[in-house]
C-alpha cells in the first residue's frame, strides 16, 4: 500500500491529525523523542565536562605553594582516545541490537539500552578518578548499550508508523537527539562551573534513570500488546503496514543480499559521511571554541549547543516536507532520499570550506551551525532509509549503516587530536578540510547508488511471493 492510499484512510480517531495527544502512536513518538534526548545527553556530556576536568585550576599544593595545574593531567591524544572510547563498544552492538529489537521487541531493548547507560553515567566519576583507563572502560560498556538504540528506533517504527506518517514520525523522534544536545553542552557548562564536573554525569544520569522508569510504565512493544490504544487506531495501524503477523514472530533476515546491496552499501556510506562531521564537531567543538576563538567554558557550552538546536529544527520540519512531498505524489521515495540527503551533503561541504577559511568567530560559527543544521536535512533522507528497503528488517538495517558509520566516532575523534596538538589555526583548518573531502564522496555514492523502494531481497518481497504461489 503506497502512501497516497494509507492517507486517505481513517485513522479510526475522530480528531484533526494535529491533536497528536489523542493518538497512541504519537505518544509512542513523544516517549521515543525523550529516550534519544537521554541518549544524547549521556553521550555528549563528557565533550564539555572534559574541558572543565583538563583545564588549570588555582591548586594550593601541600607545603602551601599555589600554582595552576589540570585535575587531570591529559595530552590532547589522550583526550581524542577517551573521547573516541564511547565509539568502540558503540561499534559492536549495532547489527545485534536490530537482531535483538526483532526478537525482543523494539522498546524493550531501547529502554534497558538507554537505563543501563544511565547507571554507567553515574559511575563515570569515579571511574575518572580511579584513572584514564577506567574512564575508557565505563564509555565502551556505555557505547555497547547506546548502540542498540537506533537499530530499535527502527524496529519500533516498523510496528508503529503507517507509511504516510513514516518520515515525520521518525524524524520527531530523531530530533530528540538534537534537542539533548542543545539542552545538555550549556547546561553541562553551567553544572561543571557551579558546582564541579562531577554533577555533569551525576546529574544527567539521574534524569535517564526517571525516563526509563516511565518508558517501561506507558510504552507497548507493538500495538497488538498496548491495552490503552483505540480498537479503530489499532485497525489502521496494522492495515497500513499490510501486516498480519504479530511482534513475536520470528524474522529470516537476508544477509547475504542485505550485506551486498547497492542501496545498503550507499546508505552505510551516507551515515559513515554525516557522521565525520557530526562527530568531528560534536567532540571537538568545545575546545576549538575556547582554544581558538577563545571562549570561557559557559560560553563555550552555549555556543556548541546553537549548531544542533539548528539540526533538529531543520530535522523535525524536513520530515513533514518529505511526507508531503510522497503524498501529493510530487516526488517519488527515492527522489527524496537522494535530494535531501545530497543536498544537505553539499551545504554541509559548502560551510566547512568557508569556515575553515574564515576561521573566525562570527562566520566560523555561522558556517558550522548551518553545516551541523543541514544535517538534519540529510538525516531526513539516508537515516530513514531503512524502511523504504524493507520495513521488517530495517532494525537490522540500521545496525549495518550506522555500524560502519561508527567507525567515523571512532576515527574521527583521535585523528582530530593528533592534527591539534597545539590547537593551532592550520591544524583546525585541516580538520575542517578533511570532513569536507568526505562530504564529496559520500555526495556522490548516495546520488549514483541509493534507492527508496522496497527491495527485491526484502522480507516483504518474499513473503508476497510465497503467498501467490499458495493462491495459484
Amino acid at each position: 500500500m503506497d502512501a497516497a492510499e494509507c492517507d486517505k484512510l481513517s485513522d479510526g480517531i475522530a480528531s484533526p491529525l494535529w491533536m497528536f495527544w489523542k493518538r497512541r502512536r504519537y505518544t509512542v513518538v513523544l516517549m521515543t523523542f525523550l529516550g534519544y534526548f537521554n541518549v544524547y545527553s549521556l553521550r555528549v556530556n563528557l565533550s564539555v565536562a572534559i574541558v572543565a576536568m583538563t583545564e588549570p585550576r588555582l591548586t594550593v599544593l601541600s607545603n602551601g605553594t599555589v600554582s595552576y595545574q589540570p585535575e587531570f593531567d591529559w595530552s590532547s591524544s589522550d583526550q581524542g582516545y577517551v573521547l573516541s572510547s564511547f565509539f568502540y563498544g558503540y561499534l559492536l552492538t549495532q547489527v545485534l541490537g536490530g537482531y535483538l529489537s526483532n526478537r525482543y521487541g523494539g522498546t524493550n531493548v531501547f529502554g534497558v539500552g538507554i537505563g543501563g547507560t544511565a547507571l554507567l553515567t553515574l559511575l563515570t566519576p569515579v571511574a575518572a578518578t580511579a584513572g584514564v583507563g577506567w574512564l575508557i572502560v565505563i564509555r565502551i560498556l556505555e557505547g555497547m548499550l547506546e548502540g542498540v538504540t537506533f537499530p530499535c528506533g527502527h524496529a519500533i517504527w516498523s510496528c508503529w508508523a503507517p507509511p504516510s506518517e513514516r518520515s515525520r514520525m521518525s524524524t520527531i523522534a530523531f530530533t530528540g537527539a538534537f534537542a539533548g544536545t542543545v539542552a545538555t553542552m550549556p547546561l553541562s557548562g553551567v553544572i561543571a562551573d557551579r558546582w564541579g564536573w562531577e554533577w555533569v554525569f551525576y546529574f544527567f544520569g539521574t534524569v535517564a534513570c526517571g525516563w526509563y522508569i516511565a518508558w517501561i510504565a506507558i510504552v507497548r512493544r507493538s500495538p497488538e500488546y498496548d491495552d490503552r490504544i483505540s480498537h479503530g487506531e489499532r485497525k489502521f495501524i496494522l492495515q497500513t503496514l499490510d501486516t498480519t503477523e504479530t511482534a513475536t514472530d520470528k524474522v529470516q533476515h537476508p544477509w547475504r543480499e542485505m550485506f551486498t546491496s547497492k542501496a545498503v552499501i550507499s546508505m552505510s556510506i551516507a551515515s559513515f559521511t554525516e557522521d565525520w562531521g557530526y562527530y568531528t564537531l560534536l567532540t571537538g567543538l568545545p575546545t576549538f571554541l575556547k582554544t581558538v576563538l577563545n571562549f570561557d567554558l559557559k560560553q563555550s557550552g552555549l555556543l556548541s549547543a546553537l549548531p544542533y538546536l539548528a539540526m533538529g529544527i531543520l530535522l523535525s520540519s524536513s520530515g513533514y516536507v518529505a511526507d508531503w512531498l510522497q503524498i501529493r505524489n510530487y516526488l517519488t521515495t527515492s527522489q527524496v532520499r537522494k535530494y535531501f540527503t545530497c543536498g544537505g551533503f553539499l551545504v554541509q561541504l559548502i560551510c566547512m570550506l568557508v569556515g575553515a577559511l574564515a576561521l573566525s568567530p562570527l562566520p566560523t560559527i555561522t558556517c558550522v551551525t548551518i553545516a551541523v543544521g543541514f544535517g538534519g536535512v540529510a538525516w531526513t533522507g539516508y537515516l530513514v532509509n531503512p524502511l523504504d528497503l524493507s520495513p521488517k528488517s530495517a532494525g537490522v538495517l540500521m545496525g549495518i549503516s550506522n555500524g560502519f558509520a561508527t567507525f567515523a566516532g571512532v576515527i574521527s575523534p583521535i585523528v582530530s587530536g593528533y592534527i591539534t596538538t597545539s590547537n593551532g589555526e592550520d591544524e583546525w583548518r585541516l580538520v575542517f578540510y578533511i570532513a569536507a573531502g568526505i562530504y564529496v564522496v559520500g555526495t556522490v555514492i548516495y546520488w549514483v547508488w541509493s534507492s527508496g523502494e522496497l527491495q527485491p531481497w526484502s522480507i516483504e518481497v518474499r513473503e508476497r511471493k510465497n503467498k501467490a504461489e499458495e493462491r495459484s
